[in-house]
Formats: C-alpha cells, structure tokens, sequence
C-alpha cells in the first residue's frame, strides 16, 4: 500500500538548448556587422534591437516546445504513519524498514517560451505524465534480547496519471558559441490518489558548446551539467488497497505476524517479570522495555488494521501520511542538440550518477514576436 506514496515530477525539467550569442573573432567580421546593421524585426525580446547592434545573435524570441522524460530515481521515507478504512493512523517510524523504493516516471510536455530579455527565456509547462512505484518493506519488532526481527515482509506497486502545470525561467549568454544556462523551474502535479498538488522544483546548470556546420544556421550543440530536484517533503492521501498489492497469500503472511507479535510481547513480559524490582529500577532496561512495548503496539494495531481490511479487500481503503524526499537531490547530465534551422531543433539528454537515471528527448520550433 505504501507505493501510492511517492511520484516523480521532475519530467517538466526539459527545454530548447537555444541562447544570445555574442559573435566574435575576425573571421566572423562579416557577420557582425550584418548584425549590427540590420533592423532587428521584432518586439521581444526587451532590449533586444540593443543587443543585436552589440553583434549578439538572437534566436527567435518565441518557440514551443514538445518533449518526452524517462526517469527513475530511489527515495528516502520518513514519518510514516497508515490507517485503514478511514481508521486512526499508527505511527510505524520504528518498526518499517524500507529495503527499496523506487519510483518511474515517463511523460510528455509542451512547453511554451518567450525570450523577456537577451539573456532571460521564461516558459510554461503543461504534462501528462504517467508515474510507477514500487516499495519493497518489512516490519519489525524486538525480542526479549533486544534483537530486532522481522514479523511481516510486503511488496507494493502501483501506477498512476498525473497531470502537472508549472513555469520556469533560464538565465543564460553565450560568447563565440560558447555558453552557460541556468535552468529553474516550478511545478505542480496533480495526482488523484493525493490530497493536494505535489510541488517539485528543479535546478539545472549546464556548460556547452555550439559547432557549426556547413549549411547556415546549422549546428550541434554538446553540453554537460546538473540536475537538482526538490520536493515538497509532506505526502498525505487514501487509495484502494487492492490497487497498489496483490492480496493473494497476504492474509496467511498477516495472521503469522500477528502470531509473531504475541509471541514477542509474551517473551517481553516474561522477561520484564523476571527481573528484581531493582533491575526493573535500571534505565538500561527501563528503556529497553519502554521500546519493545512501543514497537509491538505499533506492530499489533498495523497488523491488525490490515487483517481487518483484508476482510473485505474489494473495499477496503489505505489512508497515509509521510515525509519524503529523493536518495540524491544531485545527479549529472551531458546532452547534445541538432539545430536545423532557426526554427527548428532536436535535443536528446541523458542523466547518470547517483540514484538518478533519466533520458529526455523533444522538438522544438521558434519564430518570431
């Protein structure tokens, strides 16, 4: 039931590699004094007639954009509480340990922009998206020895539609077909299964390179640099329990756990009997006790929530609430672009390193405003 909990939307993290560039060198003398001849033709970008007559090369001040994102990514839970059938929340912080969680994503965006300025790009982002996530778990409760064992192991999966709006801005200059972008943006997605909109932000840096080609304005763009995501850390919501795990063979796993907590909470009062009334005195075991209690309520009241959820499983409602956040907030991208024309481009990105891993690919086409 936990995979509900967790879905990527750093799929809107994609855009046009297109920048002011400042032409230089004598060999392009030609060049620069077209550009600073020529009336530049447009409204936007603001600034954008004064720029052009320093001998900056500016793209088209308007393009949309259609692009696609693979991604998947490991994520880090925290503050894990779960109800059944709009029940009261157990706090399971200490008895669930995650062994993965992993989440997918693949969508697609359009993303509409506009150049404000020579050297600040603002667009909008508009996606569907269809995310995936599977969390493999275990709970756990101490014995008499304080070891701690697993009572319950589950695997869930689930898929999801979520549809996302948000907007972004890219800071960026070029000099001699070199140049630096800084990419951020924000966005929300909606996912039904949740309560509110999650909220993402993505930083991306990137340093590249433009190399012509023999045809006008033509080119290839190569370029390396860094993807950073952040997440609203709170998640609450409902969902099927049926939809997110197979609930055949789950009931016996379940009616044994529950055997396994009261064998544990016998062997914990045996033990705590057994001690004198000054070792019962002893903060060593007086906490010792305290956890053990502790961890097999929690065990107890989760088991028993669900045993009585899977009595009607068709039916029965999972209801949660948690922090979370990605493993690595950092991963490490090289990308290269083909630019056909002024109008039109193709981009392909690859993400690596860390526990990351995505690909993005689109088209873009620009004209002028």
């Amino acid at each position: 039931m936990l995979a509900v909990l967790w879905c990527r939307t750093d799929r809107n993290a994609v855009y046009g590699q297109v920048y002011s560039n400042k032409v230089v060198g004598k060999k392009n003398a030609d060049v620069i004094d077209s550009l600073k001849a020529a009336p530049y033709p447009y409204a936007l970008p603001i600034l954008g007639k004064k720029a052009a007559a320093l001998g900056f090369n500016l793209p088209y001040s308007a393009g949309i954009g259609i692009n696609y994102l693979w991604q998947e990514s490991d994520l880090v839970i925290n503050n894990l509480e779960i109800g059944f059938n709009n029940g009261p929340l157990h706090n399971l912080d200490e008895i669930v340990r995650f062994n993965n969680a992993t989440s997918n994503a693949s969508g697609w965006n359009i993303r509409p922009d506009i150049w404000l300025f020579p050297f600040l790009n603002i667009y909008g982002i508009l996606a569907k998206s269809s995310p995936s996530t599977a969390v493999d778990f275990s709970v756990y409760v101490p014995d008499a020895d304080g070891n701690w064992n697993s009572v319950l192991t589950m695997n869930t999966k689930a898929n999801f539609q979520a549809s996302t709006l948000g907007f972004g801005l890219t800071p960026t200059i070029g000099v001699g077909g070199g140049w630096m972008a800084l990419d951020m943006n924000f966005s929300w997605s909606d996912i039904p299964e949740l309560e509110k909109p999650a909220f993402a932000t993505v930083f991306g840096p990137r340093l590249g390179k433009s190399f012509k080609l023999k045809k006008p304005e033509r080119n290839i763009a190569l370029w390396v640099g860094g993807f950073r995501l952040h997440l609203n850390s709170g998640t609450t919501g409902s969902i099927q329990l049926n939809e997110v795990i197979d609930v055949s063979g789950l009931q016996t796993r379940v009616d044994n756990g529950i055997t396994k907590v009261g064998n544990g909470r016998q062997q914990v009062d045996t033990w705590w009997g057994g001690l004198t009334p000054v070792e019962q005195k002893n903060p060593v075991n007086v906490a010792k006790y305290e956890t053990a209690n502790r961890a097999l309520n929690a065990a107890g009241s989760f088991l028993n929530g669900l045993d009585e959820a899977l009595n009607d499983d068709q039916h029965a409602t999972v209801q949660y609430s948690l922090s979370k956040r990605p493993k690595d907030m950092w991963n490490f991208l090289i990308g290269s672009q083909f630019q056909y024309s002024k109008h039109w481009m193709v981009r392909c990105e690859y993400g690596f390193l860390g526990s990351r891993t995505q690909v993005i690919a689109g088209l873009q086409y620009r004209f002028g405003l």
